[in-house]
């Protein structure tokens, strides 16, 4: 069997892989599973602002950004982005070392 080249990437498993793979795995309709996943996210979305755990995961959580200089692409004008508050994903530490093993 041959080995896919470095250069080939993956593709990412879509929603519908994931509804698919949930009803296989749990024994559930279809629907069931693609429900769950909906308000999983509803309840992420909802909650991010205090922090909302993926267990196994991650977590999101939200970071205020500070005003920075920056140069518009287009125009090459200097500007000055304002601060905001933006919504990030740690990820945590038994997902990275299962993703890529640490080194011994």
């Amino acid at each position: 069997m041959a080995k896919a080249s470095p250069a080939t990437k993956a593709s990412a498993m879509t929603k519908a892989a994931l509804v698919d793979h949930f009803a296989k795995k749990l024994s559930i309709t279809k629907k069931l599973a693609n429900d769950f996943l909906v308000e999983y996210a509803a309840v992420s979305y909802k909650e991010a602002k205090k922090g909302f755990t993926f267990p196994g995961v991650g977590k999101l959580v939200v970071v205020a950004r500070k005003k920075r200089k920056g140069i518009n692409p287009s125009t090459g004008e200097r500007i000055i982005i304002p601060a905001k508050k933006v919504v990030k994903f740690k990820v945590s530490k038994t997902c990275q070392d299962a993703v890529y093993p640490p080194k011994k």
